[in-house]
């Protein structure tokens, strides 16, 4: 695995982990998690080890989310489609407490992106397009543990969001996305 660029989002905390694909005549490959390579090149990840992994396909225009299970940690990956991927800060001490952050995800054959959410974060995805996503966990789910923060509750700071996303989500038809009753109660 290449990793070849970590970002920090406007919440610090949030990483994206870009790595490198090996393309030729055929396609592409790529190595999409490598332990020794997350140790020597993210520290903040060294913390933890992956208990769970899950993939998760939904139709375009789907929100899943806000969920949290406060002591889990995610590593989020787009495999294909489209994607807008968004962690809330639900830490109390956090200075971004209940503040969201968002990040654009896209298929790309020259590289793709790890998203980190480090435990205390409530997770959520649009995706724009049909597609499929990966998510390593650092805990394995607990039903009593996870609790749902809806997605429009006033609840959400979006101040520091990145304006494009924002302005692109609450302008779309929402009429027409895909989400479940009770990730909006």
């Amino acid at each position: 695995m290449i990793i070849t660029e970590i970002k920090k989002l406007a919440n610090p905390d949030i990483k994206v982990i870009r790595f490198e694909r090996n393309n030729d005549f055929r396609g592409y490959f790529s190595e999409t998690f490598n332990a020794n390579d997350f140790k020597q090149k993210c520290s903040f990840f060294n913390d933890f080890s992956i208990k769970q992994a899950n993939e998760s396909f939904s139709f375009a225009n789907t929100f899943r989310g806000l969920h949290i299970q406060p002591n889990m940690g995610k590593l989020v990956r787009l495999v294909y489609g489209s994607m807008i991927d968004f962690a809330l800060d639900l830490r109390k001490e956090s200075k971004f407490y209940r503040k969201i952050v968002a990040y654009g995800l896209y298929t790309s054959c020259d590289y793709a992106e790890w998203i980190w959410l480090p435990p205390g974060f409530a997770h959520g995805m649009w995706l724009k397009q049909n597609s499929m996503v990966e998510y390593f966990c650092t805990e394995t789910y607990d039903a009593n543990e996870q609790y749902c923060v809806p997605i429009f509750s006033e609840v959400v700071d979006w101040e520091i969001c990145d304006k494009s996303i924002y302005d692109d989500f609450f302008a779309m038809d929402k009429g027409t996305l895909k989400i479940k009753e009770s990730d909006l109660i």
